[in-house]
């Protein structure tokens, strides 16, 4: 009798690639698993096939019977399938073109001084309250939602208040909590926009809400995703990213001497870090993957982790070298369904990571890598904690 592996696969190392999914991968390019929720789907672990299936057209997120879908987990949040099958790829271009404009080069630039700032202030507030310090809790926490907050023009202080509802909606184990939430960023976002109806800012939820055709239900709809992938995603990212740094004092000290490493060390700290990161598609028809036919309404599990692991793109995938040119990592996917956030999300790395290694040249792990403890119940991972000490 053959074993079907299950997800997750259990990692020694919080930023390496699972033994188990690295067998798989130097087996083949797919495999049958069973999902966190024991239903059927196919993982794909080549880079080459997960780079060309981000940008086929005949995998989705939608499904024509998506009740009885295979799921992934109990997130609303890519944990099962969308009932839009017909509308999918339209519905897909219309929300990418809304958003756009409001992504744009000239846009986000204008916003890294900003970024800058509110991390020197974070920073700030690091080295006043003294060392130790979680450097979760201290940085990779508060400056996402400081950041989302300006870009969308959302309330300071309503900050605290939808924290929680996001990290309740990622919770991949309890689907009730994750509904929940989801219902409540959804309705302060229904509320929000129509605030921003009446009194319009400088912000990207007042444009949206003036460009012509947009309804007030697809308003909120777009800002409750742009709160919910614009959030959790950057505070794993951050967290991660900065472990992978110190878990490998050299180069963390390369990047504290040489400040013009930082944008290669955010590239080579998104490829290392996400060793679990996995995105469901569903196939809209027969397809064939690396000589394995898949069948129409199969679920299809991109595993970007192995991907960006994957030894016949990165030469010993598994060192880390922020002198690498990792440009080819799929951390935000590929073609039509890169993540149009993407530079935003590097913009808030480069502040953090080039700031404290600058600043805090010393700064080591305040434990054992061992000890350090991942979120396993969360859509974006993580860490529980990041103790340091300089």
């Amino acid at each position: 009798m053959i074993t079907v592996p299950q997800l997750p696969f259990e990692r020694a190392h919080p930023v390496q690639l699972a033994a188990e999914l690295r067998e798989l991968q130097a087996a083949g390019a797919i495999h049958r698993v069973r999902t966190e929720v024991g239903d059927p789907a196919w993982l794909v672990t080549s880079h080459a096939e997960v780079q060309r299936l981000y940008d086929d057209d005949r995998l989705g997120l939608a499904h024509p019977h998506p009740e009885t879908a295979a799921r992934m987990h109990e997130s609303t949040m890519f944990g099962r399938a969308t009932p839009n099958f017909a509308t999918e790829q339209s519905d897909h271009a219309r929300k990418r073109d809304l958003l756009k404009p409001h992504f744009t080069p000239k846009r986000l630039g204008d916003l890294r001084p900003r970024v800058d700032a509110l991390t020197a202030g974070l920073l700030d507030e690091l080295r006043a309250n003294g060392s130790p310090a979680d450097l979760r809790t201290a940085v990779a926490l508060p400056l996402p939602i400081l950041v989302i907050c300006e870009l969308l023009g959302v309330p300071h202080e309503d900050r605290e208040k939808f924290c929680g509802w996001t990290a309740d909606v990622s919770n991949t184990g309890d689907r009730a909590r994750s509904e929940t939430g989801w219902r409540r960023v959804f309705g302060y976002c229904q509320q929000l926009v129509a605030t921003k109806r009446r009194e319009p800012g400088d912000d990207v939820i007042s444009r949206v809400c003036a460009t012509e055709g947009v309804s007030d239900d697809e308003a909120a709809h777009l800002s409750t995703g742009l709160l919910l992938a614009g959030y959790e995603s950057v505070v794993s990212q951050i967290g991660l990213g900065a472990l992978v740094l110190l878990a490998h004092p050299e180069q963390w000290r390369a990047l504290a001497h040489n400040a013009t490493l930082a944008s290669n060390a955010v590239e080579e700290t998104l490829r290392a870090a996400r060793g679990a990161g996995v995105f469901p598609r569903y196939a809209r028809t027969d397809l064939e993957i690396d000589g394995v036919t898949v069948q129409a309404g199969d679920l299809v599990l991109l595993s970007t982790g192995a991907a960006n692991h994957d030894p016949s793109v990165f030469a010993d995938p598994d060192r880390v070298d922020i002198t690498r040119r990792a440009a080819g990592h799929l951390t935000f996917g590929h073609g039509a369904r890169y993540c149009i956030g993407a530079p935003l999300a590097r913009i808030e790395l480069q502040a953090v990571f080039s700031q404290l290694a600058s600043r805090f040249p010393t700064m080591r792990l305040a434990v054992g890598v061992e000890q350090l403890r991942l979120r396993t119940d969360m859509l974006f991972g993580g860490l529980v904690e990041l103790p340091v000490r300089w």
